[in-house]
């Protein structure tokens, strides 16, 4: 596995991330981070001049990620809600763009949270409209140079893309290049019969990663099967970001929305110090990280 560089997601930090949250920037640096992962809750909260000025003055790359509440639903039967979503995510690339992003990450393909029992038919109908949608906005990205990380969710959260294999149908569906799959071990730990074998499958068609322990705590902690997982990305010669996205109450609009109501870690600090910490001692098991 070839270098990777290792990052800190800002739902860890503050729910929605804003330009008064420079100091955040200081903090992810003091830990040790290469990357800050920024998610775009509230986009008229937070500006990409803005963020790329902190990114500079720490010395983080900055990745983007997306926030799929109500109104953002590419995949909705109501092309109002269509607009919307695409505008959002239009706005994600062009900060992307600005910031020096290589990805826009996410659910990017349904709100999060809406579970419906549908039949085949609407389900592909479903899944045809979210294709649609992604690959007009994988050419508008293209453009950009900015590709699309595609994230599975668990069936908890999502009706639509629970599996890995789930996802790569819909990357095919989409048919650019510039399109692939976001795996996050939390989601993986519920939906997968091996994790290995996921990620093998996907190949080169894993362009980003997450890692979160099974009670979405500090990456070992728990039962997470990451020998497997990490010996896989050596597989697939992954070379890109590692971001950890664990929780804690704290951050109370995203501990509400992923259903955490008890402390999973000591502190915010010793989750992410933790974490990162076992990342590194998982990368350094084949020279990989620096």
């Amino acid at each position: 596995m070839s270098s990777n560089a290792i990052g800190l997601s800002t739902f860890t930090l503050a729910s929605p991330f804003t330009n008064s949250d420079g100091a955040q920037f200081d903090h992810v640096a003091s830990l040790g981070f290469d990357v800050i992962e920024v998610c775009l809750e509230d986009p008229s909260l937070i500006s990409a001049e803005w963020i790329a000025e902190q990114a500079a003055r720490t010395n983080l790359t900055v990745g983007i990620c997306g926030a799929f509440g109500p109104g953002r639903d590419i995949s909705s039967d109501d092309s109002t809600v269509r607009d919307s979503a695409h505008a959002y995510l239009r706005h994600c690339i062009d900060v992307a763009h600005v910031v020096g992003s290589a990805l826009v990450a996410g659910p990017m393909y349904a709100t999060t949270g809406v579970t419906r029992m549908l039949d085949n038919a609407d389900r592909v109908a479903q899944r045809a409209r979210a294709a649609d949608g992604l690959r007009e906005l994988a050419d508008y990205a293209a453009e950009r140079r900015v590709g699309l990380a595609i994230e599975p969710l668990n069936r908890f959260e999502t009706d639509l893309i629970n599996t890995t294999q789930q996802g790569l149908e819909l990357c095919d569906l989409i048919g650019r290049d510039n399109v692939g799959l976001l795996i996050d071990t939390f989601h993986m730990n519920i939906e997968e019969k091996t994790l290995g074998d996921a990620v093998r499958a996907a190949g080169n068609r894993v362009f980003h990663v997450q890692v979160s322990e099974n009670d979405r705590g500090t990456p070992g902690s728990g039962h997470v099967p990451w020998g497997e997982f990490f010996t896989a990305l050596r597989d697939i010669d992954y070379s890109g970001q590692i971001v950890i996205e664990s929780f804690l109450p704290t951050v109370k609009e995203i501990a509400r929305a992923v259903s955490l109501w008890r402390p999973v870690a000591p502190s915010m600090r010793a989750l992410a110090v933790d974490g990162l910490a076992f990342v590194q001692s998982q990368l350094s098991l084949d020279g990989a990280h620096r």
